[in-house]
């Protein structure tokens, strides 16, 4: 049997330009990321005696009491509403980033 002579390959095109979108791309996340921590959101509960905010990177940047909930004292009352209003705010800036770099990531195959 006979054996072929091998084939050249013809030149990778097209590679430097993926790795040129990649590097807009990762340069875009990195804007939108650094945009996110100086972004807040605000939930509220209780009717608005309980105020959380959080920022669009998820950290908790503040906690609002009205001075009302405290003459009750009804401690396990405020503590659930501390709850309520901060994991309400997570799930806000949680939206919000996904908002923001939704479009970034939306089609990248990993």
């Amino acid at each position: 049997m006979a054996k072929r002579p091998r084939q050249p390959r013809p030149p990778m095109s097209g590679g430097g330009g993926m790795m040129k979108q990649l590097q807009q791309l990762q340069e875009q996340m990195a804007a939108a990321q650094e945009s996110l921590t100086n972004e807040t959101v605000t939930a509220t509960a209780g009717g608005g005696v309980v105020l959380a905010t959080v920022t669009g990177d998820q950290q908790l940047q503040a906690i609002k009491l009205d001075p009302a909930i405290l003459e009750d004292a009804d401690v396990e009352m405020l503590q659930d509403l501390i709850l309520i209003a901060v994991n309400s705010a997570l799930d806000k800036s949680r939206e919000l980033a996904a908002e923001r770099l939704g479009p970034l990531t939306s089609g990248l195959p990993f």
